[in-house]
């Protein structure tokens, strides 16, 4: 399972509105992929459609689409949103991570 905590949720529902999406029926897509200096990197996006290959999860009334390659990797992650001076804007909180690079946008196992 993957969750999403408060802030994060809010977050969502601000750039999903001024985006043209709507958290009600569309989809969060949450995603790993080769890359970054730690060698896998996160993808988040908005989607409107859902494949054969996706789990669906509905957290905090935040419908997230986790295609099930990515989903091994993200098994217990919770998705946080940081703003203010400092804040990094979406965060990943991986306990399958061995490994962070300083941004905090990839990872590996």
């Amino acid at each position: 399972m993957i969750t999403v905590s408060e802030g994060a949720k809010i977050k969502i529902g601000q750039l999903m509105a001024e985006d043209g999406f709507q958290v009600e029926q569309d989809y969060v897509r949450v995603g790993v992929k080769s890359g970054g200096c730690s060698g896998l990197s996160y993808e988040l996006k908005f989607d409107k459609e859902m494949t054969d290959d996706d789990k669906l999860f509905e957290v905090n009334d935040v419908r997230l689409a986790v295609d099930k390659k990515s989903f091994l990797y993200l098994v217990g992650t919770t998705l946080e949103y940081s703003g203010g001076l400092n804040g990094k804007g979406f965060v990943f909180n991986n306990p399958n991570a061995n490994r962070t690079c300083g941004c905090g946008e990839s990872f590996s196992l």
